[in-house]
């Protein structure tokens, strides 16, 4: 069985790229169960803003760059230049490396780990997660958690949600008489809404398509809750704008952006698309008065922070290195299940005819004691005929291996 990995991410892709590769979690199941019936026999798909990468356990490894440029109505030379293939332990090490943060444009986050664990249900959910990807991702967490326990790469987390405050402060000297406006009410919005609410904002908005999902998050912040049909005539009363939904489609495109500016009177707008596809078209950073930025934009800020947990890097390394030693022979003793199973098989008919050949004797009055010793004298000489046969025919060089690994085998002193 080969395990591998395919995919892009944001030190291989820029984000106009990994936008057109994303999977959308309502149809995640579907294109897994299209994996593997097409591809492999076992199949998961982690897909963020800032990664998409299949991972896969097949007899033979197909052709995933066709088939992900396919599934996205892309052509494979549209892609092929961002992607990764990493088979065996480099796959191994990736998915580790992944699941601890090292992988991450801010490192030792830890929201990766819970999208990881969303991937791993999904595939569950769907009936692609076998015994080796089920194997893979278990370890993967055990080795996040190992690093994190034992390691400072988590220490000081530098998250994007902390970064987009930092962008704010930029642009607005004192966030206190500003007006923010969050789209989205997941993880990532209740992360960027946390840190804003610490600054203590003007006001604070969340727009949600569920208007009770908007509600309960806009109640911890003593905010608002509106319905994304209203952004038209509600967008231009927030100063700040942080988006992050799960749409296929731009949420905000640049007329209603326009509008909104011509009501401020030209008044600044911050804005901050953390969403993959976007959320807010790119054309809006050609406004005047509008400061856009995208995840990718985000990196530099992160960067500056992150000297207190590269030093913890190599230690983290070195668990992950271990740990991909540990793997790899769980995954070469699998590979020996089917030697071993005919091995056995093979033992357990030559018992079975020899203990139904002793029977008969012993039903026709034969003396017990001659029909055990015949039964085991026969039975050990089928055992050993196929290892003396090949000792016998072999010469040489391999003659000398066989001996070793004969004698080996059977624990015998030479």
């Amino acid at each position: 069985m080969a395990l591998y990995a395919l995919g892009l991410n944001h030190q291989t892709a820029p984000l106009d790229i990994r936008e057109r590769v994303v999977f959308h979690v309502e149809r995640m199941r579907d294109a897994l169960g299209e994996l593997r019936r097409s591809l492999a026999s076992e199949a998961a798909i982690l897909s963020t803003c800032n990664r998409t990468e299949l991972y896969l356990a097949a007899e033979q490894p197909g052709a995933a760059t066709d088939w992900l440029a396919k599934y996205h109505s892309l052509r494979p030379d549209d892609i092929s230049p961002y992607l990764y293939t990493l088979t065996r332990e480099q796959a191994v090490r990736h998915a580790f490396r992944v699941a601890s943060g090292l992988d991450s444009m801010v490192l030792g986050e830890p929201q990766i780990l819970g999208q990881m664990k969303d991937a791993v249900r999904e595939a569950q959910a769907a009936g692609t997660l076998g015994t080796v990807l089920h194997k893979l991702f278990q370890r993967s967490f055990a080795v996040a958690k190992e690093v994190r326990s034992n390691t400072q790469v988590g220490a000081n987390s530098v998250s994007m949600a902390a970064a987009t405050v930092k962008l704010a402060a930029r642009i607005f000297p004192s966030l206190h008489e500003q007006k923010v406006l969050f789209i989205g009410a997941g993880e990532m919005i209740e992360l960027c809404a946390t840190h804003f609410a610490a600054q203590g904002p003007a006001r604070i908005a969340v727009a949600n398509r569920t208007l009770e999902r908007a509600g309960q998050l806009a109640h911890r912040f003593n905010g608002q809750a509106i319905e994304l049909k209203a952004l038209g005539e509600k967008l231009q009363e927030y100063d700040v704008v942080v988006s992050c939904t799960a749409s296929s489609l731009p949420i905000l495109g640049k007329g209603m952006v326009e509008r909104a500016l011509r009501a401020r009177r030209r008044r600044p707008m911050f804005m901050v698309d953390l969403a993959v596809p976007r959320d807010i078209e790119p054309e809006v950073a050609e406004l005047d008065d509008v400061f856009l930025y995208t995840v990718d934009d985000l990196g530099e800020i992160v960067a500056a922070n992150l000297d207190a947990r590269r030093s913890a890097v190599e230690q983290a390394e070195a668990i992950i290195e271990t740990q991909v030693g540990q793997f790899m022979h769980w995954m070469q003793v699998r590979e020996t299940v089917p030697l071993i199973r005919a091995l056995r098989e093979q033992a357990e008919q030559a018992r079975q005819h020899e203990l139904e050949r002793a029977l008969k004797l012993l039903q026709r009055g034969e003396d017990p004691k001659q029909v055990l010793e015949a039964m085991s004298q026969a039975l050990a000489n089928k055992l050993l005929h196929p290892p003396t046969q090949a000792l016998n025919e072999a010469a040489g060089e391999e003659r000398e291996r066989l001996s070793e690994t004969v004698a080996r085998l059977f624990r015998v002193n030479r």
